[in-house]
């Protein structure tokens, strides 16, 4: 057997550890993790009762076209239900723009460090990987990817808010770039913490799909929504782009117990705004943390924060591991001395760092 030569370089996605594996390992009894950005108030009850609904419906095969998620998310979205790509999580659509439009002849460009599957997707169909390196404030250097873009550039990614940092691009700036990126060229706007950005420059993409048809947004019911193990994500972009890589698109990728709590959740938009105040309470106590004790942070527009603890982060990651928190060590993301936090409940952030001044 032979298997692609591009796989020998790879490792599998190491998600964050699980919580009942550290509860064994270490002989816990609590443990909290805060390590994979998900959302720690759990998701709207309007999610659950449509969950619970379709239980019974399991012996069955579900929409393969997600019809009513996606009449619904459209309406919601204020866009044209034919611009709507699912996927089985927003790494799926990745996957799916991934194996439609790069090849061994192509080459794509994005920023480093960033969302980890772009890379490697790109790498899997053997396209040339072009990485430019983030800007000290954490965002893209967009103007250095625009000189990475020839004519063999099939997709730009642009990670805003940016994964591991939290940073995003204005709106200024990103429609600048916008403007100046080849037709030929896809740029894909990946936004999967978008419902949590508060910061009165980021743009509001979806009208920005009529006047640019070679831009993909992405986004997902795993953060915000609170429906991570369901792994519900979704493009948007144009009607003919769409059906162009349908036919790389999974059949049923999108199950029915997945398509009805997402309908479910979309009714609750309290739920999320609630979600975004009790967020932005929580990344105010990591600022006074790392203000109190002198360590660099980025600002940022997610559920996570990016700190330089100016110490190797793995060895901080164990000792914190052993204590009974899980969050994700920088070093497999670019920040050596960095952890990558997620913001929990008040009480879970209190707890942790507690724990941190201890050990600091």
């Amino acid at each position: 057997m032979q298997i692609k030569k591009q796989l020998a370089q790879l490792t599998p996605y190491q998600p964050g550890k699980p919580i009942e594996e550290v509860k064994r390992e270490f002989n816990l009894k609590t443990v909290v993790k805060l390590a994979s950005n998900e959302n720690p108030f759990g998701y709207s009850e309007s999610a659950k009762i449509a969950l619970q609904s379709e239980i019974l419906q399991m012996p069955l095969y579900p929409d393969g076209s997600s019809q009513s998620l996606r009449t619904k998310l459209a309406k919601h979205l204020g866009v044209n239900e034919m611009k709507i790509i699912f996927g089985n999580g927003a790494d799926e659509v990745i996957q799916i723009l991934s194996r439609s439009m790069l090849d061994s002849n192509s080459n794509t460009v994005m920023a480093n460090p960033t969302f980890s599957q772009y890379k490697h997707n790109a790498v899997i169909e053997g396209a040339e990987v072009r990485e430019i390196n983030l800007l000290e404030n954490g965002c893209h250097d967009l103007d250095l990817m625009l000189d990475a873009i020839d004519q063999q550039t099939k997709i730009v990614w642009v990670c805003s808010p940016n994964n591991p940092t939290g940073s995003y691009e204005p709106e200024q700036k990103l429609m600048r770039f916008l403007d100046q990126v080849p037709k030929h060229v896809l740029v894909v706007l990946d936004e999967a913490y978008y419902e949590y950005v508060t910061a009165e420059d980021y743009t509001e993409t979806t009208p920005l799909l009529n006047r640019y048809p070679n831009l993909m947004i992405l986004r997902t019911f795993s953060k915000a929504y609170g429906l991570a193990a369901l792994r519900v994500g979704y493009g948007i972009a144009s009607e003919q782009l769409i059906q162009a890589i349908e036919p790389a698109r999974q059949p049923f990728n999108i199950n029915r117990l997945a398509q009805a709590a997402a309908l479910g959740a979309l009714d609750d938009q309290v739920f999320i705004k609630d979600c975004v105040r009790k967020n932005r309470e929580g990344l105010q106590q990591y600022y006074d943390f790392c203000s109190t004790h002198g360590l660099k942070y980025y600002p940022t527009q997610t559920n996570f924060i990016l700190i330089d603890f100016n110490r190797d982060a793995d060895e901080l990651f164990a000792a914190l591991l052993r204590q009974g928190y899980i969050v994700r060590s920088g070093k497999a993301l670019g920040f050596p001395t960095s952890l990558r936090i997620s913001v929990g409940t008040k009480e879970q952030n209190e707890g942790f760092l507690n724990t941190l001044i201890r050990m600091l």
